[in-house]
């Protein structure tokens, strides 16, 4: 995806995830194991969101992208976070994927765990 695509679709999502209560604690988070589009608040809980946008479901569309790989390092890069800024609540991931022209938005809360 385009870096003009990917900030256009990760700020749709954060738009989105605010107007559903969350609150933005930081947007592309990065460390040595790579990047978190965007780190929010739902009540008591940590949500670590993936932003996936594509013009087509060709391929498997948005959310076949994160492959298992990607997962690994999307947990590493948000215990990393946790770690580094102390934080002990408790933490899911979430996917939004975008997708079509113009883009239809898929929210997909805890999309997968620890046990990639």
């Amino acid at each position: 995806m385009s870096t003009g695509v990917g900030d256009k679709a990760e700020l749709l999502a954060c738009r989105y995830l605010k107007q559903q209560g969350l609150s933005l604690l930081t947007c592309n988070y990065r460390c040595r194991f790579g990047e978190i589009d965007l780190i929010m608040r739902d009540g008591c809980y940590l949500v670590f969101v993936e932003v996936r946008a594509r013009q087509s479901s060709a391929f498997g569309g948005a959310l076949a992208s994160i492959t298992a790989s990607k997962q690994k390092r999307l947990i590493q890069t948000a215990l990393h976070y946790q770690l580094a800024q102390n934080q002990q609540n408790p933490s899911r991931f979430d996917v939004v994927c975008l997708q079509g022209t113009p883009f239809q938005l898929e929210w997909i809360k805890d999309a997968f765990g620890l046990d990639y």
